[in-house]
């Protein structure tokens, strides 16, 4: 059996076509085409309430690497000694691992997400990756708004730098098709190999949002301005005009757009090679990505709402190829166990917090955890949900959130006040110890109540 990971950095589950089913996420702009993600989840079992923990990005990474929930003790930081990592794992009981990536944080200074594997390939110069020294021979200008500071100015400009060769009529130059054409080798050079964990980790659709021609289709036809490839921080309205969030918003689309077409021929090796004969074949985010859709671009520990935390999550198993979705509630510490269980080694996740959903791969049932908890570790704000509420402590001073997630998905009304039965349902579910301040204490749009349980705190 052989195990095969392609995570996917930034996508929004809602920009999936295989989860949208055609419908648009903003009027303005069509609804994204992904026809190779739609094709492969035709074949899997797509989780709609698979969510990450402890955000972002390499926090998110160490929980799916450990499988151990780590919102409560890690922030941004290397594995640690005493972590047993997924390719040391698989490692010891045999596999060839390999690992390719554009996520240019795996190799920052001091990091060491690599550790276990036998081979891993980097591909430099992605967002602000300090790769290209040279200044732009692009005019800057045309990329940001005179509201742009220095710090952004320059992240822009490092971008533009690293990325002034690659040929807008030649996808397959850009980051996205450069990881997947690298994967494709490595799968076609490894496939002699009795058992091998092959981990692909693409950047994009992070930001910069700067598709190559082909999928540049995206935004307002009538839009003239400079190309916002690069969101800021901050109320969007504060930098950007009503039109540039929509171009923005565009330009993300059109980037989602270019990394499917840069996985088919991915996909297409997976089949070619009888890989989904004997493979486990898991695709995910580690997160989605807000895109004003609350007042803001970016992700922050202020902006735990669906469009960050809902991410497209597909696996497929040999023999057990399905197009079924399950409503199934999933956190990111659970997916290594689940994983290990169905390699036949079930006995490492003793150690860990994640617990297996194999019964729901396997179709035994459509249950596994009351709610996720999720978060920045060193902020404040925390998200409790489930498939039909989301709760989010604030911190001091400000009102606590609550949103009915059937009847009001884009989360716009704050239900707090009229069912306290269901904050505490939902923080009975989690304790304490994820939280900052007492939880028996809730801030409504009303005022200060207490729950009044001696199960909560």
């Amino acid at each position: 059996m052989n195990l095969i990971v392609l995570c996917i950095d930034s996508l929004r589950q809602d920009h999936v076509g295989a989860y949208h089913r055609g419908e648009r996420v903003f009027p303005a702009i069509p609804a994204c085409q992904t026809p190779n993600l739609d094709a492969f989840a035709a074949g899997a079992v797509a989780f709609r309430n698979a969510h990450p923990s402890n955000l972002p990005t390499i926090p998110i990474r160490a929980e799916l690497m450990t499988g151990n929930c780590l919102l409560p003790s890690r922030i941004w930081e290397p594995l640690h000694a005493t972590d047993l990592p997924m390719a040391e794992i698989l490692r010891r009981e045999g596999f060839i691992c390999g690992l390719i990536s554009d996520t240019y944080h795996y190799r920052a200074p001091g990091m060491n997400y690599h550790r276990g594997f036998h081979a891993y390939e980097w591909i430099r110069g992605q967002e602000y990756d300090p790769y290209n020294s040279a200044p732009t021979g692009r005019r800057l200008e045309d990329y940001v708004t005179p509201a742009y500071s220095p710090v952004w100015r320059g992240r822009v400009g490092q971008y533009l730098a690293n990325t002034d060769d690659f040929r807008r009529d030649r996808p397959r130059e850009w980051f996205a098709g450069q990881v997947a054409d690298r994967a494709v080798h490595w799968l076609e050079k490894n496939r002699k190999h009795k058992n091998l964990f092959l981990w692909v980790d693409s950047f994009d659709p992070h930001e910069p949002w700067d598709p190559p021609t082909p999928y540049d289709t995206y935004r307002p036809e009538n839009y003239i301005g400079p190309r916002l490839i690069m969101p800021m921080g901050g109320q969007a309205r504060s930098w950007a005009s009503a039109e540039q969030i929509e171009q923005i918003r565009g330009l993300y689309a059109g980037e989602v757009a270019s990394v499917d077409g840069s996985f088919g021929p991915f996909f297409e090796a997976l089949e070619r090679l009888a890989y989904y004969e004997d493979s486990i074949v898991l695709v995910l985010a580690d997160h989605g990505h807000p895109l004003g859709d609350h007042g803001k671009f970016l992700k922050g520990g202020d902006r735990l709402y669906s469009e960050l935390l809902n991410v497209p999550f597909l696996l497929r198993t040999p023999g057990n190829q399905s197009d079924r979705v399950s409503n199934a509630i999933v956190a990111y510490p659970d997916v290594l166990p689940t994983l290990l269980d169905l390699l036949g080694f079930p006995g490492y996740a003793q150690t860990m917090t994640g617990r297996s959903f194999r019964g729901v791969i396997e179709g035994e049932t459509d249950s596994h955890r009351q709610v996720v908890v999720s978060g920045y570790h060193g902020a404040p704000d925390r998200c409790v949900r489930d498939a039909e509420w989301s709760f989010i402590r604030r911190p001091e001073g400000e009102p606590d959130e609550l949103y009915h997630l059937v009847s009001d998905p884009h989360e716009q009304r704050n239900v707090i006040d009229d069912h306290p039965d269901q904050v505490r349902r939902l923080l009975e579910a989690v304790g304490p110890h994820f939280f900052h301040r007492p939880i028996h204490q809730v801030k409504g749009l009303q005022g200060r109540w207490e729950l009044g349980s001696a199960n909560i705190e």
